[in-house]
C-alpha cells in the first residue's frame, strides 16, 4: 500500500503546534493591548498590563505555596477583579479552578471543598458567616488585604506553561445539589479555549466590548465570558450585587455594550423605574439563557397562549434600553422536538420575529 505523503515528515512540533488554552488570549491581550482597561470595579481600574501581571503574581504565589498540578484552588467570590483574575492565575500554576456557588449553604460548600480536594480557599467577606460554618479545614484567604498580600508574595513576570495537553483540567464546577449531592463537571482547556471563542462567533461581539457582569462568574465559569473578554481585549465592568439601579448606572457610565443574564434579572430591568432607564442613547445586546419566563413555562407549546407569552416577553425586554440580539441555538426541523427547542428568535432592523 502506497505510503500517504501527507504523514510523512509533518508530524507536531512546537513550531507548528500548540495545545489550546484560553490563557493565551490574556497573554496576546497584554502584549497587543497592554493599555486597554480590562476590569473597572467601583475605583478600582486595571488595564491588559496589569491583568496579567496580577494573574502572573497570582500563580507564582500559588506555585510557592505548593499548589500545582492536579491540586485545586476553590473561590467563594462575587464578580469583583480578583474571580476574573482567578480564571487565569490558577490554571497558570497548573492547577484547577473551582467556582462556588455562592448562595448554597455550608453543607454543600463542606462537600464540594471535600470532594473536590481543594487545597486552598479564596473568599470575600460577604460569605465569612458561611466559611466559619465549614467543617473542612483548608487554608483560607479571606479578603482584599489578604489577598492582595497573597499576591505580592508572587512574581509579575512568572514564567507560565501552558497545559502540555489541552485535554488537561481548567476548571471544576458543582451542581447545586437539588437531587443529592452536587454533581461535578470538568473543564477542559481546549472546552474553554472553544466555548469562549464561540462567544464571539455567535453573538457577534465586536472587538473592544464593554461586558457587565450581571451574570455570576460562579455560574459555569460565567458562560466562559471572563476568557472571551481576554480574547476580545475588551472591558470586564465588575457588579458585586444585581441590582436595578446599579445596572442602569453602570450602563450609562462605563457605555455598557454587552451583558449575559437569565430571565429574572431581565424582568428585574423589565419592571425597574422609567427613570432609571433614561439616558442611555448606545445601543445595549443582551444574551438571555437558563429557565423560561414564568408564563412561557405555563402556556403549551403551539398554543397561541405561547406564542402570545413569548411576543409579550420579547416586546417587554426590548422596551427596557432597546436591547437585543436575544436568541437560541438549536437543531432545526427535528422531528418531535419540543415547540420551545424549536423555535428561534432573532431581531431584524430593530424588529422581533420568530424564526419556525
Amino acid at each position: 500500500m502506497r505510503a500517504n505523503p501527507y504523514q510523512q515528515g509533518l508530524g507536531k512540533n512546537p513550531a507548528n503546534y500548540a495545545p489550546l488554552t484560553p490563557l493565551s488570549f490574556l497573554e496576546r491581550a497584554a502584549y497587543v493591548y497592554p493599555d486597554r482597561a480590562s476590569v473597572i470595579h467601583g475605583g478600582q481600574r486595571y488595564t491588559w498590563k496589569e491583568t496579567y501581571q496580577r494573574a502572573r503574581r497570582l500563580a507564582s504565589a500559588l506555585r510557592k505555596r505548593g499548589i500545582g498540578a492536579g491540586d485545586t484552588v476553590a473561590v467563594l467570590l462575587p464578580n469583583i477583579p480578583s474571580m476574573v483574575e482567578a480564571h487565569f492565575g490558577v490554571p497558570m500554576a497548573g492547577a484547577v479552578l473551582n467556582t462556588l456557588n455562592t448562595r448554597l449553604d455550608a453543607e454543600a460548600i463542606d462537600f464540594m471543598l471535600e470532594h473536590g480536594e481543594a487545597k486552598l480557599l479564596v473568599a470575600d467577606p460577604e460569605f465569612a458567616a458561611t466559611v466559619d460554618r465549614l467543617k473542612r479545614r483548608v487554608p483560607v484567604v479571606m479578603g482584599d488585604d489578604a489577598y492582595e498580600a497573597l499576591l505580592k508574595e508572587g512574581d509579575p513576570e512568572f514564567a507560565w506553561h501552558p497545559p502540555a495537553d489541552e485535554w488537561d483540567a481548567i476548571s471544576l464546577n458543582y451542581t447545586s445539589g437539588t437531587t443529592g449531592n452536587p454533581k461535578g463537571v470538568v473543564y477542559h482547556h481546549r472546552g474553554a479555549y472553544m466555548n469562549a471563542v464561540g462567544n464571539i462567533l455567535v453573538w457577534g461581539m465586536p472587538q473592544h466590548a464593554v461586558y457587565l457582569w450581571t451574570l455570576p462568574m460562579f455560574h459555569c465559569n460565567g458562560w466562559c465570558f471572563p476568557w472571551t473578554m481576554a480574547a476580545n481585549a475588551g472591558t470586564n465592568v465588575c457588579l458585586r450585587k444585581v441590582e436595578a439601579p446599579a445596572v442602569f448606572s453602570l450602563i450609562k457610565k462605563h457605555r455598557v455594550t454587552h451583558y449575559c443574564g437569565a430571565p429574572i434579572v431581565h424582568q428585574m430591568l423589565i419592571n425597574a423605574p422609567d427613570e432609571m432607564k433614561r439616558g442611555i442613547d448606545h445601543q445595549v445586546n443582551a444574551l438571555v439563557a437558563a429557565a423560561a419566563p414564568e408564563a412561557l413555562k405555563r402556556a403549551k407549546p403551539g398554543t397561541p397562549e405561547f406564542r402570545a407569552a413569548l411576543r409579550d416577553a420579547l416586546e417587554r425586554l426590548k422596551n427596557v434600553v432597546g436591547t437585543h440580539g436575544v436568541y437560541t441555538m438549536t437543531p432545526a426541523n427535528h422531528n418531535g422536538m419540543d415547540e420551545r427547542a424549536r423555535v428561534m428568535v432573532r431581531v431584524d432592523n430593530g424588529e422581533w420575529k420568530l424564526v419556525r
